[in-house]
């Protein structure tokens, strides 16, 4: 059995209690498509429903933490050494489009460090977490980053911008928070993304390295601009080499 810390514990709760509302609304998301109006304000509304879920479970136990969230930005509280990191929807236009792959993401920070993440995946029912020194899992199993070591052999994502740059065998999931986590696990070897948000990738960037792989120094928590490279240890080397002018 895997002993976690009590804030990580509390962190899965609220991720469990968010993604119902979250299952729920992709089931109308389908329906909303062919309407005049479309999905957009209904998404919307998830995403700060979801947020405000996210935001009364973590604040039960934990109610001077701050928060740094997609939609409402920084709640300073009392204690301004730790943060709750929240990306109610990462991957929303995919969402929008009933595209199931998305996840709920939350991290802590203390101290300008990141010490627990959790990506889950509601439609997958994966939960991805990892904690400082402790390791990275999913769905209680240990997470070992990839072994191979020709770029050949790899699998690589990004953004758009990056997918045309390299030609590395690449894809573009368009949700940043999986690709993190798929790289944790070994399903992908290596991600890189430049001008991303701290809410996108804090959780990720911990379970790439508990996981064994290695991630660069990500500007230390500058909130919308963050330059990542995160692999397999075996491949790191070989796919910075490719992103030198990127």
């Amino acid at each position: 059995m895997i002993s976690i810390s009590s804030n990580l514990n509390l962190m899965i709760k609220a991720a469990e209690k968010a993604s119902k509302s979250v299952i729920r609304d992709f089931g109308e998301v389908e329906k909303l498509q062919v309407s005049k109006k479309g999905p957009y304000d209904f998404v919307t509304k998830t995403d700060k429903n979801v947020e405000k879920i996210l935001i009364e479970e973590l604040s039960k136990s934990k109610k001077n933490y701050s928060f740094i969230t997609e939609e409402t930005g920084k709640i300073n509280n009392k204690d301004k050494e730790n943060f709750w990191i929240i990306d109610p929807i990462d991957g929303t236009t995919n969402f929008l489009h009933g595209i199931p792959h998305f996840a709920i993401c939350i991290a802590h920070i203390s101290n300008n460090e990141i010490i627990s993440g959790l990506i889950f995946d509601p439609i997958k029912d994966e939960m991805f977490f990892s904690e400082k020194n402790k390791g990275a899992y999913l769905n209680n199993q240990r997470l070992r980053v990839s072994k191979k070591n020709s770029t050949e052999d790899c699998l690589f994502s990004s953004n758009h911008e990056g997918t045309k740059f390299s030609d590395l065998n690449m894809r573009c999931s368009g949700c940043a928070a999986l690709d993190l986590a798929y790289v944790a696990c070994g399903r992908l070897d290596g991600f890189f993304h430049n001008k991303i948000n701290i809410w996108d990738v804090a959780a990720g960037a911990l379970m790439v390295v508990e996981a064994g792989g290695i991630i660069n120094e990500i500007n230390k928590f500058d909130i919308k601009n963050i330059d990542i490279r995160a692999s397999s240890s075996a491949i790191n080397s070989k796919m910075l080499e490719k992103l030198v002018n990127f």
